[in-house]
């Protein structure tokens, strides 16, 4: 394995950490860049030696080193899902490139918009509008390193017709039900996979987003008893689903 995708792997579970500080502190407004990390429940600083990612909540048990406090899941979850995320990347992208780190960048920030998604129904304009010249970007950068045909050609359009699509269907839906059925944050996540895809994989990301939020929304549903049209279902943390994998292998063959 080249080093730089070994690298990688030792990178991504410092990655996770940062990222679930994302998820907690990005929909309470408070900074990301700016304080130190502390116990919740007694507000202790937390230590260097406190916040190794997975090590360190093994060796703890789970719990605050001062108070005994339970820490939760959330952290050591997200730092092993970016591992998982950067090991994926590794597995089906060229190996030796920019390529696997570009994936994992990508996956990383999908993580954080599903994670967040699915505890407040919010997907940040911080984190999705970004998505969109990255991936204008990653385009351009991949025509000149292969002197292909334009793909750019492809892809500027694809967010256009991704965010139109989507805030179009919700407008529509809100019309005939009048309620919302789409937040603009999902148009602006489906710009973001336009850019990265182009407007051949929309449908697949559509596709991929659609049968497992179907299934989801059915569980949840039987589990609280009540399955209705009318339930929320956090739609975003399944279009970053179906974005992820569509970059990854591509559009759906119909």
């Amino acid at each position: 394995m080249p080093h730089q995708n070994i690298f990688l792997l030792i990178f991504a579970p410092f990655v996770g950490s940062f990222l679930a500080l994302l998820v907690v502190r990005l929909p309470a407004g408070r900074s990301v860049v700016f304080g130190r990390s502390q116990c919740d429940s007694c507000g202790m600083q937390l230590a260097a030696w406190d916040m190794v990612p997975l090590v360190s909540w093994l060796f703890l048990k789970g719990g605050c080193r001062y108070c005994g406090a339970r820490i939760g899941i959330l952290a050591p979850g997200v730092e092993l899902s970016a591992l998982g995320i950067a090991f994926w990347a590794v597995l089906v992208l060229p190996s030796g490139g920019a390529l696997p780190w570009i994936g994992a960048a990508l996956g990383w920030t999908l993580l954080t918009l599903a994670l967040i998604d699915a505890r407040h129904f919010l997907l940040p304009d911080a984190l999705t509008l970004p998505l969109i010249p990255a991936g204008l970007l990653v385009t351009w950068w991949g025509d000149q390193s292969t002197a292909g045909p334009g793909l750019l050609l492809h892809h500027l359009p694809g967010a256009v017709i991704g965010f139109g699509g989507l805030y179009g269907i919700g407008w529509l839906y809100k019309r005939l039900r009048n309620r919302e059925g789409l937040g603009l944050g999902d148009a602006k996540l489906m710009a973001a996979a336009g850019a990265w895809v182009g407007w051949a994989g929309l449908g697949s990301v559509l596709l991929w987003a659609a049968l497992p939020a179907l299934v989801a929304a059915v569980i949840w549903g039987r589990m609280r008893g009540t399955l209705s049209a009318s339930m929320a279902v956090p739609f975003g943390t399944f279009l970053a689903f179906g974005f992820w994998l569509t970059w990854l292998y591509g559009p759906l063959g119909f």
